[in-house]
C-alpha cells in the first residue's frame, strides 16, 4: 500500500509504502506544543519507499524525559509538520496523521506518556499505554 501526505499548502508532500510498523498518540508536552492540540497522533513506517518532494525545513528538539532528539521537517511555506526522524530509530519515519488527510485511517494501538494525558480523553479500549 502506498499512502501520500502533505502539508496545508501542498508545496511539500511525502508517499510511504507499506503498513505502518506503529500507530500511537503521545500526550507528552513537546507533541502538544507541536500540534496545538491535546495529543500527537502519528504512524511509523519503514524508511525504505519513503520519498520526499517539495521542500523542507528541520527543527531538532527533544523528548521529555530520555531528551532523545525528534527531527521535525516542516514546510518553510505553511508551517506543517510532515514527517519527522527519531534519533534511536533510523530504520522508520513517522508521519503525524492528519497530513494523510485520511478519516479511514487505522486507530492508534498504543498511547504514551499516559501521566500527561488531559483526564477528559479517553483513549481506545485495549491500546497499550506506557509512561514514557
Amino acid at each position: 500500500m502506498t499512502r501520500e501526505a502533505s502539508c496545508s499548502c501542498g508545496q511539500l508532500r511525502i508517499t510511504v509504502e507499506g503498513e505502518p510498523v506503529r500507530i500511537s498518540v503521545c500526550h507528552c508536552l513537546a507533541c502538544k506544543r507541536r500540534t496545538g492540540s491535546a495529543f500527537g497522533y502519528q504512524a511509523r513506517f519503514p524508511i525504505e519507499g519513503f520519498k520526499v518532494e517539495g521542500d523542507h525545513t528541520e527543527h531538532v528538539r527533544y523528548s521529555d524525559d530520555e531528551g532523545e532528539d525528534r527531527r521535525m521537517s516542516f514546510c518553510p511555506e505553511c508551517g506543517s509538520t510532515v514527517f519527522y526522524r527519531i534519533g534511536s530509530q533510523p530504520d522508520v519515519v513517522a508521519v503525524p496523521v492528519g497530513a494523510f488527510a485520511d478519516p479511514s485511517f487505522p486507530p492508534p494501538n498504543v498511547s504514551v506518556y499516559e501521566s500527561r494525558r488531559h483526564p477528559w480523553v479517553q483513549m481506545p479500549d485495549g491500546i497499550d499505554q506506557e509512561d514514557g
